[in-house]
């Protein structure tokens, strides 16, 4: 069985590319990857709990953690790593069991404290300098989440 008992994502960078698109109205709107969704299914059907923490807010998160069945939503998360250890205590695990993709200097903390990490090749620099860190081929919005997911799966992490 997998060491990994929450997998945990942040949404801008991430399961999009990042960029913020707005209609003639005024209405946001954001472009995911089906096959991060279906890396999501994956991580349910052996077990693993799964987590959107994301510093936005928006309903459009809210309707794509819903279609995913995402365990635990987080939005308009200031301190990522604090919402992170208030899982630990809910899940009963510790930070080495929980694995987390992000892409941007508000996911520094968070990455540095996890056992597995991961970031979108098009992640900031500072991120991409974390020790440790697993720097994949695909950007942000272009299936990283499910290449971080197959590639946990596959070292059966």
């Amino acid at each position: 069985m997998t060491k990994i008992k929450l997998f945990a994502t942040d949404v801008d960078g991430t399961m999009t590319d990042a960029g913020m698109y707005y209609t003639d109205n005024g209405c946001e709107i954001k472009k995911f990857n089906t096959r991060d969704g279906m890396g999501m299914q994956l991580l349910r059907e052996m077990g693993i709990k799964t987590a959107i923490i994301t510093s936005e807010k928006n309903s459009i998160v809210e309707k794509r953690a819903q279609k995913l069945k995402i365990d635990y939503l987080s939005m308009g998360t200031k301190n990522k790593i604090e919402y992170a250890e208030f899982l630990c205590k809910e899940l009963g695990i510790t930070m080495d069991e929980i694995a987390y993709i992000g892409d941007d200097i508000n996911d520094f903390e968070l990455l540095s404290a996890v056992k597995y990490k991961a970031c979108p090749n098009d992640a900031v620099k500072k991120i991409k300098q974390i020790p440790s860190i697993k720097i994949l081929q695909k950007k942000g919005g272009e299936g990283a989440v499910r290449e971080f997911i197959e590639y946990l799966l596959k070292t059966k992490a």
